[in-house]
């Protein structure tokens, strides 16, 4: 088994369409049965064997580091902040400098995934991808990025949250890439990673795999899908056998 990369969580986004429901909170810090959205990320990177983790903050980035701290779960914490929205490209851009793996896991900061994120580092590793992407079942989904792939499981297209109804699935908002592929990242500018770099690493022929986890990824965008994750999440990691939150 690799030893486990650097992961970046993505949780900069000033998280509009949930201001009718959590106020002014950064929408990683929204309360979900109790407790952070963000902690349950956190818990479940240390149950898989993560040792550091980046958090990419801008909009209410204060709260989150003024709450987690240097060390949380018994993960080594560090921070990336956006002085300006840069998109979920621009902010991996802007966290290059911090990355100190070979390669990265990256996780969007509002959604869960209960994927086996070891066996997806491992992968990565055995079919020597330039980056690997965690896909679940569609499930008649049509408001996520919708892929397509081929029969040896390498991404043919991808389409973010404008793909077709019928694709059987769906990005869950977990990567690995290289770290150099970061720098292949414009600096200072906001760009999508899932509208802009994913597709257009595809067009010049990346090898890009899919790690297809049989699993339903939860994400809390929405006041309706925040509140349906209420009941979903209640539990997840609740027993996770992991230290406590805060510096040490």
């Amino acid at each position: 088994m690799p030893s486990m990369p650097d992961a970046v969580l993505l949780c900069g986004g000033a998280g509009l369409r949930l201001r009718s429901v959590i106020g002014n909170t950064p929408k990683g810090m929204a309360n979900v049965s109790g407790r952070p959205f963000l902690e349950l990320l956190l818990r479940q990177l240390r149950r898989h064997g993560f040792e550091r983790a980046i958090l990419a903050i801008g909009y209410g980035g204060e709260a989150i580091r003024s709450y987690f701290g240097e060390q949380a779960f018994g993960l080594q914490l560090e921070y990336s902040v956006e002085s300006c929205p840069l998109g979920t490209g621009g902010a991996l851009r802007n966290a290059a400098g911090v990355v100190g793996s070979e390669n990265v896991l990256i996780m969007n900061g509002d959604s869960y995934t209960d994927a086996g994120l070891g066996e997806l580092v491992a992968n990565h590793h055995r079919v020597k991808a330039d980056a690997s992407v965690v896909v679940v079942p569609a499930d008649g989904r049509g408001d996520c990025g919708s892929v397509q792939l081929d029969e040896n499981g390498k991404l043919a297209s991808f389409e973010e949250k404008q793909g077709p109804f019928h694709a059987l699935h769906i990005n869950a908002g977990i990567y690995i890439l290289s770290r150099e592929m970061l720098y292949e990242i414009p600096t200072d500018v906001e760009i999508s990673l899932e509208r802009e770099l994913l597709p257009e690493w595809l067009r010049r022929g990346k090898c890009i795999k899919a790690f297809i986890a049989l699993a339903k990824c939860i994400d809390i965008g929405t006041p309706e899908r925040y509140w349906r994750a209420q009941d979903i999440l209640a539990n997840v990691e609740v027993d996770a056998n992991v230290s406590q939150c805060g510096s040490q």
